[in-house]
C-alpha cells in the first residue's frame, strides 16, 4: 500500500464512522447480547458455555480482562460483558496457518491495524526472523530457546537485556521469570506497571508505606461514601458495578468525579437482576463533578481546607484526633500549608463551581466511613503522584483508614499486575526481597537499578539494548511516543514475544525475531506431575487460584512457565544452583520457594487450595501499623502543578473505548459513548467546538505542543461533540500516543503522562479537495 493510499484508507476510516447520542446507563440486557452473542458464535455453544460459567468461580479461572476482586459468594456468571469478550478473544478456535507466514511480509503486515491482527487467530507455532529477512518462519522449541540463550551469552554485559512483563503473568510465572533475569545478572525488568499504577505506588509508599488497596472487597457496602476519581468502571471493571449498588443499597453516597461523562457512572441496569432488564436499574452518582483533567489533587486539597474549617468552628468534633496522634505525623504543617489556599485557583485547575465544591465537603464531613477508588485518571498526570498523596491526606484527616467501610482502593486495570509487582517484577526491588533471594538460590541477585518502560526504550534507541524479551504484552503500542519506541525496537538484536496473538511488537523487529506461543489462561496446563493450576493477586490483596478448563487449542503450545525454564535450561544448563526443571515439573515447587522469599505467603501450597484462597496482610489496612520511615503515616505538604492551556488549545487525554483491553481492540465500535465503525476520534466540549470554529464531525490533524519543538501529530481524526469538562478533549489509547513524547512523564514515578497534554486542533481541507491527502503527519503517525 503506497503512503497516499494509506492516508486515503485513514480518512475513509474517520468518514465511515457513526455517530450517536452517547448512553446514560450501562450492562442491562445489550450487555447480555453483547457478551453472550459473540461468544457463542466465536466459540461455539459448548466451548462458551464451559468456560463462561467457570469463570472467576472457586474452582475456575481468573478473568484476564481485570483485577476487580472476587465477592466471597460467587453468583452463576460472575462474568462481565468485558470478561466475557477477553475470553472469547482468547479461546477463538481459529489459528494462524503455516502458510500465513510466508504469504505476508512483516512489512506488508505493518499496514494493518491492531484490531485486524489480533483477528486472525491464535499462534500455534514458534517462529524466527532471521537476520536479513521480511518473513517470519517456524522453528522448533529446542531451536529457539539454543538461540535465546546463544544471543544472551554474546553480549558484554547482562543489562543489555531487557525482561518486559505485561499484567497477564501469574504469580508462578512472574516469580520464574524475574529469577530468570537476575539469575542472568540484570535488574531490568520493567512491566505494565510502570505505565499505569507506578504513581500510586509510589504516594501511598511514601505516606502509608505500603502501595496497595487498604480495603477489601465488602467494605464498598460498609461505606458511607464512596468517591470515585479518574476511573471509568462501566468499561475497564464492569463487575464493580455489582459493589457500587450493593453499596447504594446499604445506604452509601457516591460521588463521580471525571472529566467525561460516563454510562456506567450515571446508571447501572444489573442484568442478573429484574429491574436490571426490565426496569430503570440503579442511579449511581449522586454527585458528578466533570472536573477539569489534572484538577484532583486541587479538589482534594480545597476539601482539606474545608474539614479544618469545619473544626475550627466546632473544635475537637471533626478532626479524628485520636487517630492522628497516634498514627499519623505532619497535621500542622499541612494545616498552615491549606489555611491560605488560593480559592480561584482552585476553580481554575478543577474547572469547578463553589457550590460544587461545598456540596463534596458536606457529603465528607457527615460520612463516618469514606472510600476513595481512583483508577489511571490520577496517575498518568504530570502532578500524579502529589494528587494522590493528596487523596491520602483527605483520607487520613478524619481516620480513614484502617476501619471498616473506609481507605484507599486504587483498582488495577490487568489481571496480575499488582501480583506480578509482590512476585519481584520491577527493575528496584528492595535489598530485603534480593537478599532473600539470595539465600534461596544461592547467587547474588544484582543491586543497581534496572530500567523501567521509559528507561528501557530509551536504552533501545541508543543501542543499549541487544536482546528484548516480553513476557505477553505489546510494548511498542502501549508505551507514549509511538515513534520512539518504533526506533527503538528496530535497533534491538533480538526481539522476543512470548504471546498468544499476533500484535504490532511482532512486526517491530530489527536483526531477528522470534515469537513463542504459550497457553491462555483458559486452557488446561498439563505437566509431567499432572494438571497445573496458577495463582494471582486481585486489586485487594487476595491470593487464588486460576485453571484452565479446556484442552489447548494446540499440541504445540507451551505455558509459560515451561517457556522461561527453556530459556533458562537452555542459558544456565542443569548444574547450577536453581532446580529449573522441577519448576516445569510441578508448580507446587516453584511455590514452596515463593513462600521463603515474598511474605505473606506462609503456607502457599496449602492455603491456594482453600475455597477463597487467603487475603496477604497489610498494615494499614488490618492493624493501623504503617511500615514507613518513622512507623507513622505521613500527611504531606504538595505543592500542586497547574498545566496552563493557551487560547485555542485543549487539554488532551487518552482512555479505553469500550470494545477494547489495553492495546486488545474487540470491535471498532464504543457503544456507550455512541461511536461505531471507528475508533479515529476526538471528543470535545459542545461549546469548545463552536468556540474553535471547527465542525461537529468534521476531521482533523491533533497535534501536541511541547518545548521541545518537535511536530507530533495524529492525522484525520474526527471531531464529536461530548459532554465533557470544558477545555478538555479526549481520545483513545494506543491512537492518541504517537502525541506524547517519551520523556513527558509523572514527576517521581516516570509514568507517561498522557492525561495532560495540550493540542490544537487543525481542520482538513473539505472533501474532494485535491490536497486532502497532503495533510501533515508522516506515515507512521498516521498508522498509529
Amino acid at each position: 500500500m503506497t503512503a497516499k493510499a494509506l492516508v486515503d484508507d485513514i480518512t475513509e476510516d474517520a468518514t465511515a464512522m457513526e455517530v450517536s447520542e452517547p448512553r446514560h446507563w450501562a450492562a442491562g440486557l445489550p450487555g447480555i447480547t453483547h457478551a453472550m452473542g459473540p461468544a457463542m458464535a466465536d466459540m461455539g455453544v459448548g466451548r462458551a458455555l464451559t468456560l463462561l460459567t467457570d469463570m472467576n468461580q472457586k474452582d475456575g479461572f481468573d478473568c484476564m480482562s481485570c483485577a476487580w476482586a472476587d465477592p466471597e459468594e460467587r453468583k452463576t456468571f460472575e462474568f462481565c460483558e468485558n470478561g466475557a469478550k477477553a475470553v472469547t478473544w482468547e479461546a477463538t478456535p481459529v489459528t494462524i496457518p503455516t502458510s500465513f507466514w510466508a504469504e505476508n511480509s512483516i512489512s506488508s503486515l505493518l499496514d494493518k491495524s491492531e484490531y485486524w491482527l489480533g483477528m486472525q487467530g491464535r499462534l500455534v507455532e514458534p517462529l524466527y526472523k532471521p537476520k536479513g529477512k521480511d518473513n517470519y518462519e517456524p522453528i522448533s522449541w529446542d531451536d529457539a530457546f539454543t538461540l535465546i540463550a546463544d544471543r544472551l551469552k554474546a553480549m558484554d554485559s547482562p543489562n543489555e537485556a531487557t525482561f518486559y512483563t505485561s499484567g497477564r503473568t501469574a504469580n508462578e510465572t512472574a516469580f520464574a521469570y524475574q529469577l530468570l533475569a537476575r539469575a542472568f545478572g540484570t535488574n531490568n525488568l520493567p512491566d505494565c506497571s510502570n505505565m499505569c499504577h507506578e504513581s500510586t505506588g509510589l504516594a501511598m509508599g511514601q505516606t502509608i508505606g505500603i502501595g496497595k488497596n487498604t480495603i477489601a472487597y465488602k467494605d464498598f457496602a460498609k461505606a458511607d461514601l464512596i468517591i470515585i476519581m479518574g476511573q471509568n468502571p462501566g468499561t475497564n471493571h464492569p463487575r464493580m458495578l455489582t459493589a457500587l449498588e450493593e453499596a447504594k443499597e446499604a445506604g452509601a453516597e457516591i460521588v463521580a468525579v471525571n472529566p467525561l461523562l460516563e454510562a456506567g457512572l450515571v446508571r447501572y441496569k444489573n442484568p442478573q437482576k429484574v429491574k436490571g432488564i426490565i426496569g430503570h436499574g440503579t442511579g449511581i452518582a449522586d454527585q458528578y463533578l466533570q472536573i477539569r483533567a489534572g484538577g484532583d489533587g486541587w479538589l482534594m486539597k480545597a476539601i482539606s481546607q474545608r474539614v479544618f474549617q469545619a473544626e475550627d468552628a466546632n473544635p475537637g468534633t471533626v478532626l479524628d484526633h485520636a487517630f492522628l496522634d497516634e498514627h499519623c505525623s505532619g497535621l500542622e504543617e499541612f494545616r498552615e500549608h491549606v489555611k491560605d489556599l488560593d480559592a480561584e485557583m482552585v476553580l481554575r485547575a478543577t474547572g469547578l463551581t463553589t457550590a460544587e465544591i461545598d456540596e463534596l465537603a458536606e457529603r465528607y464531613l457527615r460520612a463516618d466511613k469514606v472510600v476513595i477508588t481512583w483508577a489511571m485518571g490520577l496517575t498518568q498526570h504530570k502532578d500524579a503522584v502529589n494528587i494522590i498523596k493528596e487523596v491520602i491526606n483527605l483520607l487520613l484527616l478524619r481516620g480513614n483508614m484502617g476501619k471498616p467501610g473506609a481507605g484507599a482502593s486504587p483498582i488495577r486495570g490487568h489481571s496480575n499486575v499488582q501480583g506480578d509487582r509482590t512476585m519481584g517484577i520491577w527493575e528496584k526491588m528492595p535489598p530485603k526481597f534480593l537478599d532473600a533471594l539470595q539465600r534461596e538460590f544461592g547467587f547474588d541477585p544484582p543491586r543497581e537499578d534496572g530500567y523501567d518502560v521509559v528507561k528501557a526504550v530509551e536504552a533501545m534507541q541508543t543501542g543499549k539494548t541487544k536482546v528484548w524479551i516480553s513476557m505477553g504484552g505489546n510494548l511498542v503500542s502501549a508505551v507514549s511516543d509511538t515513534h520512539a519506541a518504533e526506533k527503538g525496537f528496530s535497533t534491538v538484536g533480538l526481539n522476543v514475544q512470548i504471546s498468544t496473538k499476533l500484535n504490532r511488537n511482532h512486526l517491530t523487529v530489527g536483526d531477528e525475531a522470534i515469537i513463542l506461543p504459550v497457553l491462555g489462561r483458559t486452557e488446561v496446563d498439563m505437566q509431567e506431575a499432572g494438571e497445573q493450576m496458577l495463582s494471582v493477586e486481585d486489586s485487594v490483596c487476595a491470593i487464588h487460584a486460576t485453571r484452565g478448563k479446556v484442552k489447548p487449542i494446540s499440541d504445540q503450545l507451551r505455558s509459560e512457565m515451561s517457556v522461561v525454564v527453556g530459556i533458562a535450561r537452555a542459558l544456565f544448563g542443569d548444574s547450577g544452583p536453581i532446580d529449573w526443571a522441577a519448576f516445569e515439573k510441578d508448580y507446587d515447587v516453584i511455590r514452596d520457594h515463593i513462600e521463603h522469599v515474598v511474605p505473606g505467603f506462609d503456607d502457599f501450597n496449602k492455603r491456594l487450595h482453600e475455597d477463597n484462597g487467603f487475603i496477604l496482610p497489610h498494615g494499614p489496612r488490618d492493624s493501623r501499623t504503617f511500615p514507613t520511615a518513622t512507623g507513622k503515616a505521613m500527611i504531606t505538604v504538595n505543592d500542586l502543578e497547574y498545566i496552563e492551556c493557551p487560547p485555542g488549545r485543549l487539554l488532551l487525554q487518552s482512555m479505553r473505548a469500550h470494545d477494547q483491553f489495553n492495546t486488545t481492540i474487540y470491535s471498532l465500535n464504543d457503544r456507550y459513548r455512541g461511536i461505531k465503525k471507528s475508533r479515529r476520534v476526538i471528543f470535545v466540549h459542545p461549546d469548545d467546538v463552536k468556540e474553535l470554529g471547527i465542525a461537529d464531525g468534521s476531521l482533523v490533524d491533533v497535534h501536541s505542543e511541547f518545548s521541545d519543538g518537535v511536530d507530533r501529530s495524529v492525522h484525520a481524526f474526527k471531531v464529536v461533540a461530548f459532554p465533557t469538562s470544558r477545555g478538555c478533549a479526549a481520545t483513545y489509547f494506543p491512537e492518541g500516543n504517537p502525541l506524547v513524547p517519551l520523556g513527558f512523564t509523572a514527576m517521581g514515578s516516570n509514568t507517561p503522562a498522557s492525561k495532560s497534554v495540550v493540542v490544537r486542533l487543525e481542520p482538513l481541507p473539505a472533501a474532494g479537495d485535491s490536497d486532502a491527502t497532503n495533510a501533515s503527519g508522516s506515515l507512521a503517525t498516521a498508522e498509529h
